[in-house]
C-alpha cells in the first residue's frame, strides 16, 4: 500500500525532465521506490532500500529523496500540488501581487507619467522567497516548490528574515519587491520605500534587484533597450502605492505590457503529426482556438495540460493566428486559461 507519493517536473532549456517518488507499505515495513526519465518516455526505475525498514527510516530517506530534487529545482506536478517538500506543510499562505495588461496607448502615458516606474518584465517563473527558521520558495499560487540551489544559497548567506518577490531564470532569481524585512511586514509602506530597503539587503549575483528606470527620459531609454534586445516587455509601478495581494479586477497599481502576445491555454487534444488543439474558457464554456505545432526537439504536452504560447492576434469567434508554442506551465489552474486574455485582430 502506498502511504506517499509525488511526482515532480523539471523543465529549463532542453531539459524537461520527471522524477517519481513514493512510500510504500510492504510486509508491515516500509520501502522508498522512485521511477526518472524524460517526461513521455519510459522511466527507469529503482529503490532507496534494498529491503523492507522500519517506517521512521523510510519517511527520513523519502524525504530527503524529495527534498535533494527541490533543492536542483524539480516542481510538483499540478495534480500533485499538496505534496511539498516537508510532512507539515501544504500551503504557505503567502500569495503575490498579479499584474494586468495595458495597451500600447496606456503604456506611452505610464511613460510620461511621473507617477509610475518602469521595469523589464523577466520571461521567467514566479517566484518569492521567504527567509525565517527556514528558506522556502513559494510560487504564484502559494504553495512552497524546488528551487535552484544557487538561490538557495544566496538567500541563507544574507543575514535577517525576509521575505522577497521575484521571477526566476535558470539559476538566477531577479527580484523586484521586498514584502517582509527582519519581522516587519512592509506590504503597506509605498513601493518606493520597499525598493529603497531592497536594494540595501545586498545580494549577490544569483539574487539581483531588477534595474528601475523613475523619470520619463529613463523609461523611454529602458523601454528601446527592451524592443532592440527582443525582451518579454515591460512592467509600470506606481511608486507610491502598497502592495497589494492578488489580482484586481481592472487597474491596479502594477500593470504589464509586452512586447509581443501570449495566451495561456488548455491542450484539448493530441493531433497527428506533431500538433495539439488548443481551447480557452468563456464562462462555463470551452472555446476551440486552433492548433499548435510542436518542434521535434520538444516532448508533445498531454491533454489537459496547460501550455503557454505566442500568437500574432486572435480572431474573433476562431483561432490565433501564427501560434507559437513556448512552453508548459505547471504553475497555472485552468481557470487561468480565459478567453478574455486573447487580443483580437482590428476591424479595418
Amino acid at each position: 500500500m502506498t502511504t506517499e507519493n509525488i511526482t515532480l517536473f523539471f523543465q529549463q532549456g532542453s531539459s524537461d525532465k520527471v522524477y517519481k517518488a513514493s512510500l510504500e507499505e510492504k510486509d508491515g515495513k516500509y520501502i522508498v521506490n522512485f521511477a526518472f526519465g524524460r517526461r513521455g518516455s519510459t522511466l527507469k526505475t529503482g529503490t532507496k532500500t534494498q529491503s523492507p525498514v522500519e517506517y521512521e527510516k523510510a519517511k527520513k530517506i523519502y524525504d530527503k529523496l524529495v527534498n535533494s530534487k527541490a533543492a536542483k529545482g524539480y516542481i510538483p506536478h499540478e495534480d500533485t500540488t499538496n505534496y511539498v517538500y516537508t510532512s507539515d506543510q501544504v500551503s504557505t499562505g503567502i500569495h503575490c501581487q498579479l499584474l494586468n495588461p495595458i495597451n500600447k496607448e496606456d503604456a506611452n502615458e505610464f511613460m510620461e507619467n511621473e507617477e509610475w516606474w518602469g521595469q523589464e518584465k523577466k520571461d521567467g517563473r514566479r517566484m518569492l522567497i521567504w527567509k525565517k527558521d527556514e528558506i522556502t520558495a513559494i510560487n504564484r499560487k502559494g504553495f512552497s516548490i524546488g528551487a535552484p540551489e544557487t538561490i538557495l544559497a544566496a538567500a541563507q548567506n544574507i543575514e535577517g528574515t525576509f521575505l522577497i518577490d521575484g521571477e526566476a531564470i535558470g539559476d538566477n532569481l531577479f527580484v523586484f519587491d521586498l514584502l517582509e524585512l527582519n519581522g516587519e511586514d512592509i506590504r503597506n509602506q509605498s513601493y518606493q520605500e520597499r525598493l529603497e530597503l531592497l536594494e540595501k539587503v545586498g545580494f549577490d549575483q544569483h539574487i539581483q534587484v531588477v534595474k528601475t528606470a523613475k523619470t520619463p527620459q529613463e523609461k523611454q531609454t529602458l523601454y528601446q533597450d527592451l524592443k532592440r534586445t527582443n525582451s518579454e516587455g515591460i512592467v509600470f509601478k506606481k511608486h507610491l502605492a502598497p502592495y497589494t495581494s492578488g489580482r484586481p479586477n481592472s487597474g491596479g497599481s502594477q500593470r504589464k505590457f509586452k512586447f509581443y502576445d501570449t495566451a495561456s491555454v488548455i491542450v484539448s487534444k493530441v493531433n497527428d503529426k506533431r500538433s495539439v488543439a488548443m481551447m480557452v474558457l468563456d464562462g462555463d464554456k470551452e472555446v476551440e482556438v486552433g492548433n499548435v505545432t510542436i518542434a521535434v526537439n520538444q516532448e508533445i504536452p498531454p491533454a489537459g495540460s496547460i501550455i503557454e504560447v505566442r500568437y500574432l492576434y486572435a480572431y474573433k469567434g476562431g483561432s490565433l493566428y501564427q501560434p507559437n508554442f513556448l512552453n508548459l506551465r505547471t504553475d497555472l489552474d485552468k481557470e487561468d486559461c480565459i478567453i478574455q486574455q486573447l487580443k483580437y485582430k482590428k476591424e479595418s
